[in-house]
């Protein structure tokens, strides 16, 4: 709704949010990686962990918004953009932080410069080409695996409250303190953004006055860049992104992860087909030999989807795939199989209207040699009366309504 007006210009406001209740099961399965082995309270051959829940954000993420434009004339309009993660099924989270986004920006013909908390380029293409969105137990694979490699821990300097995880502690999602460039919409189709966010952490000279804290010098940088094409029933974009996860100053490592994807999507009225193909590299890069070589990891995954429209709604279908390459040294009893693990999952979205939406949602996990990926919910048992369990399935559906306002 329009707040003031000055001469030609005028200044607008809106609030905006979804509200998404999920009912969700999961069911998580680890087998026993013994033999025979009978220890005191025999043997078990796997170890079932199950988890009941009502939840929220399984088909949109649950959020309250506020958003408004300034027509500075001339073709350019500054902006903001507050927007806050909700949970909805218990009501402790609400806008105590705008962790979602927080971002003012300036634009007009020559583009977008976008200052703030904002998506990050290289998860765009995660989200965009996964039909169910990086959401509920459908969530692409990519998405959690990649997800659990891009984390840190926040060393003594960081100056942020602890009791709101979702700020800090990952740039795969989101990314703080950034500055983001975005090509005008007016490229026949092409489109793409860059984006730098600051670690913002001391620098000592001398660099002996340095404090011996692990992940305080370099750890929540971030650059990266998307760049696509989208036009009609076709959208295919890469992206590059480089985190920074990990530093010690005195040992003289630094911790990056170096993340590339491709995705794309084309629709043919009848059925919309999606894919992607992700790599993700973990490395430790090291000013000294005093620690030994590090191995890498390397994480690879390809997803391929589907949306076919049945009535007032839609069907949703993805299988996906990772593995993990550990670059373990070689032994006399050679480097072991990779970790690797598939996912398939099929869902209904029923729309009501067009703000609201019955949905559910069924996915499965198949893990092998190690890999530990779930649906959501309960981590695996992976040891208990002296046995060593393997993780190997996960299970879990969702049921729920979305209402967006």
């Amino acid at each position: 709704m329009p707040l003031d007006k000055e001469g030609p210009y005028q200044s607008s406001i809106t609030l905006f949010g979804v509200i998404d209740a999920t009912i969700s099961s999961y069911s998580n399965k680890s087998d026993n990686s013994n033999g025979f082995l009978v220890p005191p309270l025999g043997y078990l051959d796997s170890i079932t962990v199950k988890r009941n829940v009502l939840t929220h954000s399984g088909y949109t993420t649950s959020r309250l918004g506020f958003r408004g434009t300034e027509d500075l004339g001339g073709g350019m309009a500054a902006s903001f953009w507050l927007e806050a993660p909700i949970s909805n099924d218990d009501g402790q989270q609400g806008i105590a932080t705008f962790a979602r986004r927080s971002t003012v920006s300036l634009s007009g013909g020559f583009g977008e410069i976008r200052l703030g908390r904002d998506y990050t380029p290289t998860f765009w293409n995660d989200t965009v080409f996964d039909p169910f969105g990086t959401l509920g137990v459908g969530a692409s694979l990519i998405f959690t695996a990649n997800g659990g490699v891009n984390t840190w821990l926040g060393g003594a300097t960081t100056g942020i409250p602890s009791v709101f995880a979702n700020v800090t502690g990952s740039n795969y999602v989101r990314a703080s303190n950034t500055i983001g460039y975005f090509l005008p919409p007016n490229l026949g189709g092409f489109y793409g953004q860059v984006m730098y966010g600051f670690h913002e952490r001391n620098k000592y000279d001398p660099g002996v006055a340095t404090p011996d804290v692990a992940n305080s010098q370099r750890t929540g940088r971030y650059v990266g860049g998307r760049f696509g094409y989208a036009n009609g029933p076709l959208d295919v974009a890469a992206s590059y992104g480089q985190s920074t996860t990990g530093d010690d100053f005195f040992d003289g490592t630094t911790t990056n992860v170096k993340s590339f994807n491709l995705g794309a999507s084309y629709d043919f009225g009848v059925v919309k087909l999606f894919g992607e193909y992700s790599k993700l590299k973990n490395e430790v890069d090291q000013d000294s030999f005093v620690l030994g070589p590090i191995p890498d990891t390397t994480l690879k995954g390809y997803l391929l989807g589907v949306t076919v429209p049945v009535g007032p709604g839609l069907i949703r279908a993805s299988y996906a795939a990772v593995k993990y390459d550990l670059n373990t040294p070689a032994t006399l009893f050679g480097t072991g199989d990779d970790p690797k693990a598939n996912k398939f999952a099929i869902g209904y979205v029923y729309n009501l209207s067009k703000r609201t939406a019955l949905y559910a949602t069924v996915a499965r996990v198949r893990n092998k040699n190690g890999a530990a990926q779930t649906v959501g919910g309960p981590a695996f048992v992976t040891s208990f009366s002296g046995q060593s369990f393997t993780p190997k399935t996960s299970t879990g559906y969702d049921f729920g309504l979305r209402h967006a306002f």
